[in-house]
């Protein structure tokens, strides 16, 4: 079966760089998946969860900002301003953040649009991270051992 040959590079380093069989990303334009022998192709990426699949193994990356590059011959570059991979994210800490840039937007009226606008990507990066880093929590079926099940057998028990 033919594979994508797929790097994930930001201005520090390399996170990954293997031969995959699909990835989704976050484009401005809405999420796409590029499979082998896609078309050529260049967009920007928005904050939001990046997925590479390769057989049974699935890699999670919270990136935001850059670009993504498919090239003939199933080559494709991700250029991110920022990523990390689901296992390298503190959640409370991009919780602490999303908290703190909520706070500061409900003071929207008091600041300049450039202001507001960097608030916004801030809390859009941090909810990207949220997302992917609880991917580490969950389990076979998607839900954590903290997550809906466990709720509802507490409150079955009330």
């Amino acid at each position: 079966m033919a594979k994508l040959n797929f790097q994930i590079v930001t201005p520090e380093r390399t996170l990954l760089n293997e031969q995959i069989d699909s990835l989704t990303c976050p484009t401005t334009t809405g999420e796409i998946t590029v499979l082998p022998n896609h078309i050529p192709l260049i967009s920007s990426l928005q904050s939001g969860e990046l997925v590479a699949k390769n057989g049974d193994k699935t890699e999670y990356f919270a990136v935001s900002g850059g670009f993504v590059e498919v090239r003939p011959g199933s080559n494709v570059v991700v250029l991110a301003d920022t990523a990390e991979h689901y296992t390298e994210i503190d959640e409370a800490r991009a919780e602490e953040a999303k908290m703190r840039a909520q706070e500061l937007m409900r003071k929207a009226s008091q600041m300049s649009s450039a202001e507001y606008a960097k608030l916004f990507a801030s809390l859009q990066k941090n909810l990207a991270r949220i997302k992917v880093a609880r991917r580490s929590h969950r389990g076979h079926y998607g839900v954590g051992s903290e997550g809906i099940l466990k709720d509802r057998i507490e409150n079955e028990k009330e």
